[in-house]
């Protein structure tokens, strides 16, 4: 039994085939391909249209090289092709190539003004490269210079011989430098749009990061009062004589539940204590609250930045959550002010109010000039996840006279611990 194959294809006229398609389209075309402007430094932004000012300039100057009224015209028809090449090169090449042909057969120009044909052909190849890949440029130098070559084998006025080849020249060149440029603008582009999505990337990246922090945070705070739920509940039956049955089930079922959410909060949550091999046991240490507040001013001000502080309002406990979140919003602003503000004066108000805890950080003008830092900070994102999580708000802008400002709003319910219309700093054994 023999089997057919299909005979071996050569891969070449297919990708000739492919080749024509593509140099067809782009040179076929009536679309609009603007000219970008240029980029420049910050300061120079309002020199970003000056190629286009240059192209009509140098359109306008060629224009005038006519020296009767026919050549004049044929000129200008000529030059205006430039202009016309900056939103839509391919139909401006086409018209172009139309004078370059027609002119030399029509109205010879004078062997002085026989180059200008040619720099006006050139320049708007030079257009046409600058949006069109290099090989439908190069097509179109290729067609445009045979046309010159036949021209001058048909004994058009296209000058000598050494002036096609000069022009041939100026083609190739003018190919060239609008394929390097194109090249460089797309390079520039690539790279500012990989720059965006890697800090697109590092943003998420961070916000990921702090709410994994927050979460591990917020974990040892929760699986601190289940474990005090249960121990609670494993002592109340031994603190009355005698407990009714029901009274000791009730205790036990309710100790039995919260061993059960503690292991279940562990089983989920217990990935994100995992630390990398060699990593610090700071993880395990206590999360600060406000009452370490005072020992991170003083750490402050032992860095260099005077801190002023105030607090409004009737001291309390908080919720863990809300004093954790008051005590890293305080000192990632502060740690801010440190980095972007040397030399400035900060202050830090508190103000308990019944339902909330609002906290304000301020700090004035840096004295000096900030030292540029690596990587892009994100610490405004953490803050604002902080003040989500706790359904609070968080706002942070530059104040008007210079300096800095965040303020942050934070519900802070009362806690089981404090009873309502208790003073937290009377002692509950005292006599009233």
């Amino acid at each position: 039994m023999t089997s057919h194959r299909p005979p071996p294809t050569n891969p070449a006229p297919a990708r000739g085939r492919a080749a024509l398609r593509r140099l067809r389209a782009d040179l076929a075309t009536t679309r609009a391909m603007p000219l970008p402007p240029w980029s420049w430094p910050r300061g120079l932004r309002w020199l970003r249209r000056l190629p286009h000012v240059l192209v009509v300039l140098a359109a306008a100057a060629v224009a005038a090289t006519g020296a009767d009224l026919p050549a004049r015209l044929l000129a200008t028809g000529h030059a205006a092709c430039w202009p016309v090449a900056l939103r839509r090169p391919v139909p401006a090449w086409w018209l172009s190539s139309a004078f370059f042909v027609v002119i030399p057969l029509a109205h010879p120009p004078t062997p002085a003004n026989a180059l200008w044909t040619w720099t006006v052909q050139a320049g708007v190849l030079l257009l046409l490269a600058l949006r069109v890949p290099p090989a439908s440029a190069a097509g179109a130098a290729g067609l445009s210079g045979a046309a010159g070559v036949a021209l001058k084998a048909a004994g058009g006025a296209v000058g000598s011989w050494n002036l096609v080849l000069v022009g041939l020249v100026l083609f190739a060149l003018a190919v060239l430098v609008g394929g390097v440029a194109r090249g460089r603008r797309e390079d520039r582009a690539r790279l500012t749009a990989q720059i965006a999505a890697t800090a697109q990337e590092r943003a998420v990246r961070t916000v990921l990061e702090e709410r994994t922090r927050i979460a591990r945070e917020l974990h040892d705070v929760v699986a601190h009062h289940m474990s005090l739920i249960s121990l609670q509940a494993d002592a109340a039956p031994y603190r009355v004589p005698d407990p009714p049955p029901e009274l000791a089930a009730e205790f036990a079922s309710i100790r039995a539940n919260a061993l059960e959410g503690l292991a279940e909060l562990r089983h989920l949550l217990g990935l994100l204590r995992a630390d990398a091999p060699g990593a610090s046991t700071a993880a395990t240490t206590p999360q600060p609250s406000l009452a370490a507040l005072d020992t991170l001013l003083a750490h402050v001000r032992a860095a260099g930045l005077p801190v002023a502080v105030r607090v409004d309002g009737d001291r309390r406990p908080l919720p863990p959550g809300v004093e954790l979140s008051a005590y890293r919003i305080v000192q990632e602003a502060l740690s801010n002010t440190l980095r972007h503000a040397p030399g400035a004066e900060a202050a830090v108000e508190l103000v308990y109010a019944p339902t909330a805890l609002r906290l304000c950080v301020t700090n004035g003008p840096a004295a000096v000039a900030a030292a540029p830092t690596p990587g892009g900070g994100h610490g405004l994102t953490g803050m604002r996840e902080r003040a989500a999580m706790l359904e609070g708000d968080l706002a942070a802008g530059p104040l008007p006279g210079g300096g800095w400002e965040v303020t942050a709003v934070l519900p802070a319910r009362r806690t089981l611990r404090e009873p309502p219309g208790q003073d937290p700093t009377t002692d509950k054994d005292s006599p009233a």
